[in-house]
């Protein structure tokens, strides 16, 4: 007589299934990018002895500061800032001033100067200078439309920003989440030792009385070895999880902390799923983003157009010059000019084809997030759908088989039955609560994933996890 042990695909997988959780979760893969590098921080310091409890709102406020993703697209921002203020510049005046001591040395042969009575070398002899100079572009289409380029791609790069955080918010609560689930598995796994340990005894007891044979023994005693191995898979994965969760929020280094929340079963009544689009589509910080981007592109193709146009500018200087500063004179010079490109050996023309090819990448890009976006918020619906049912069934599931084990055990106890009855009970109830545990955390999961979906997860995340 065979008997099966239980070795779940979940948990021989978990660390890898964890990392992949955490680090590329499926749903936050809603724009061109996945964004690795939400699952690396920057430690917020020193390691404190006491320890931390770690609520999901404190995590999600510690990875919006420490996060690799945001302080990475923070900066991003701030360098789209930068071109902004460069771009600005060429329309703004340009003003300069110096002052200078001048010693100077000439030989006239030098100046083609052979003049009888003229000294071959002049000087040496020395002057004074101080002198402001302005210039001032006073109109350039292609400095304006590169302005307005660069101003709008800082736009695009703050929405950028704005939804890195709605990522790193999914991914902290998928990883917070994840550390709820290995709590929950270790749980139910010492439950199923303290059974199959009490299931062992008695067969041991009835052995030594002389009432069970010797393959209840050994039947149960491996049974009860399977459990201790799930129970230490358990407790592994749950450390694992601990620390992705560490590593994504950005804790100190060693910090030791525990879960202060446990996100409960909690029903959710989302709306439509028309409604749900409409709602993505003016909420997504990325396809705003996108949007902008392909604005942006509009504008910086109507710049490389407009180095065809004149320029007009001017610029001038004034000084005092003299022997001295106090034996000085004013000096000034003054410009004004237009310039407009002839021949330009096709640079114009290959900086528009560029600039063309730029513009309908940003605008398929645009076009496939808007599909992407459908995708997600339809997938999170059928997910939120799927989850639901699952724990329904899951939950009967777990009752049923608890309801199959103790009355297992009484026929064991009583003699109707053998050990093997018993066993498969256990693994039988070993599975509905793995079943149990797996529907409840895809149901949290896909809750979150919906408001990523809808572009407010950093906003909302608590009312759609009923966290405090």
């Amino acid at each position: 007589m065979f008997v099966f042990q239980r070795y779940s695909l979940r948990q021989l997988l978990a660390p890898a299934l964890l990392w992949l959780t955490i680090a590329l979760p499926a749903v936050a893969q809603t724009s061109q990018n996945s964004y690795p590098q939400t699952s690396g921080s920057v430690p917020s310091g020193p390691a404190t002895s006491e320890l931390l409890h770690l609520s999901l709102r404190d995590a999600i406020q510690m990875a919006l500061r420490y996060n690799l993703g945001g302080i990475e697209s923070s900066e991003d921002t701030r360098a789209a800032r930068g071109q902004r203020l460069v771009a600005l510049s060429s329309l703004l005046p340009q003003v300069s001033a110096g002052a200078a001591e001048n010693v100077s040395q000439y030989s006239t042969a030098t100046l083609g100067i052979k003049v009888p009575g003229i000294p071959s070398v002049i000087g040496p002899f020395s002057y004074s200078t101080v002198q402001a100079n302005l210039s001032q572009t006073l109109f350039s289409y292609q400095s304006i439309q590169h302005f307005r380029a660069a101003r709008t791609a800082e736009q695009a790069a703050q929405l950028s920003y704005d939804d890195m955080l709605d990522v790193i918010t999914l991914t902290v609560g998928v990883a917070y989440i994840e550390v709820i689930d290995t709590i929950s598995r270790i749980a139910a796994e010492e439950a199923l030792v303290l059974n199959a340990q009490a299931l062992y005894d008695q067969a041991l007891d009835e052995f030594q009385a002389g009432t069970s044979p010797k393959i209840d023994v050994t039947r149960t005693g491996v049974q009860l070895h399977t459990e201790q191995y799930n129970l230490s898979v358990a407790r592994n994965n749950f450390a694992i999880a601990k620390l992705n969760l560490a590593r994504a929020i950005g804790l100190p280094l060693g910090q030791t902390f525990d879960l202060a929340d446990q996100l409960p079963y909690a029903d959710l009544a989302p709306p439509s799923v028309e409604e749900a689009l409409s709602k993505a589509y003016s909420s997504r910080s990325d396809f705003r983003a996108a949007l902008s981007s392909v604005k942006s592109a509009e504008q910086q193709l109507s710049s490389v157009r407009g180095e065809r146009y004149p320029v007009l500018a001017v610029n001038g200087d004034y000084g005092l010059q003299g022997a001295t500063y106090d034996h000085s004179h004013g000096a000034f010079t003054f410009q004004a000019g237009v310039s407009i490109p002839i021949f330009t050996g096709e640079r114009i023309k290959g900086e528009i084809t560029e600039a063309e090819a730029d513009l309908r990448k940003r605008r398929a890009e645009a076009e496939n997030l808007r599909g992407q976006i459908d995708y997600d918020v339809r997938t999170a619906y059928l997910n939120l759908q799927a989850a639901k049912e699952q724990v329904e069934v899951a939950r009967q599931n777990e009752d049923l088989a608890n309801e199959n084990l103790g009355r297992s055990k009484e026929r064991f106890a009583s003699g109707v039955t053998d050990s093997v009855e018993v066993v498969q009970a256990e693994q039988s109830l070993a599975s509905a609560n793995d079943q149990y545990i797996t529907s409840l955390t895809s149901h949290n999961v896909a809750k979150l994933q919906l408001a990523r979906a809808l572009g407010i997860a950093r906003t909302d995340y608590s009312q759609y996890l009923s966290a405090k």
